[in-house]
């Protein structure tokens, strides 16, 4: 087993994307964050968004080298971390498009850069396997929906957080730097289209992998992750046909990463704690 800080590091080749991307992203969080701290304009949005579209695209081949290697398939943890980081900024970046959530990109961007650095200079002990196209492609999609919902579900928990503190007129100057509350729950719900969206896909993709749901032991996981799936569109039939907002969405969204979470360490725990699989 090859240590923590060392096993089939990138090639200096594969490198360069990833630190170019990596200094663009702290450059734009820094040219962001200087003109908070000096109470100046925000930078240019063309300019700002111009360089965010940038570093995606390096990010986003970077990702695709780390993964997708010569040696098969590399799902380690920091690479699939800097995987989901890509994402996650192309969603808030796009939601920036229509929404005023730009002074969620300086935060976003920073952590992003950490993120790639570790996918680059630190490798887990993951063994690389030569996956066919199609099953890669699941198990990506299944590894993102279940990110993005997962950061749809702390989103509804800052949201209501964010929702008692003005209510109780508490931490004013620290809210002053977030987007508006009707702002974050468009977000979420932005968070929550992609996410269901994604989850839609990694069902359906799953299924053709499905030969045997009970020598497979895949009911508990393919039953909860249905009714999770099921929650999320109830909840975005909901917003658009009912106008839910508030904290029935909040609750919606919870529940629907309960079964989510369900569907993956409650099949985890059957297996390996009930059935020793």
């Amino acid at each position: 087993m090859a240590p923590f800080f060392y096993a089939k590091l990138p090639l200096m080749t594969d490198l360069i994307p990833g630190i170019l991307a990596l200094v663009l992203y702290l450059a734009l969080a820094l040219w962001q964050w200087r003109s908070w701290s000096a109470l100046q304009a925000e930078p240019p949005r063309a300019a700002f968004l111009g360089g965010s579209a940038l570093a995606l695209c390096l990010h986003g081949f970077s990702v695709y080298t780390l993964i997708d290697t010569a040696a098969g398939f590399h799902f380690g943890f920091f690479r699939v971390a800097s995987l989901i980081f890509w994402v996650i900024n192309i969603t808030v970046v796009a939601s920036s498009l229509r929404l005023p959530v730009r002074s969620l990109l300086s935060p976003l961007f920073a952590m992003t850069a950490l993120a790639i650095a570790c996918s680059l200079f630190i490798d887990s002990p993951y063994n690389p396997h030569a996956f066919s196209y199609p099953l890669a492609l699941h198990i990506l999609l299944s590894l993102l929906a279940y990110s993005m919902l997962t950061i749809a579900a702390v989103q509804a928990v800052a949201l209501s957080i964010q929702d008692k503190l003005l209510k109780a007129r508490q931490w004013q100057k620290a809210m002053a730097y977030l987007p508006p509350l009707q702002t974050m729950e468009s977000l979420l719900f932005e968070m929550l289209h992609a996410g269901t969206s994604l989850l839609a896909l990694s069902i359906a993709s799953g299924l053709l992998f499905l030969e045997d749901i009970r020598e497979q032991h895949l009911a508990h996981k393919m039953f909860f992750s249905f009714a999770a799936l099921c929650v999320y569109a109830v909840l975005l039939w909901g917003r658009h046909a009912r106008g839910w907002r508030g904290r029935q969405a909040i609750r919606w969204t919870l529940g629907g990463f309960v079964a989510l979470m369900l569907a993956y360490f409650g099949t985890k725990l059957v297996l390996e704690l009930l059935l020793h699989r």
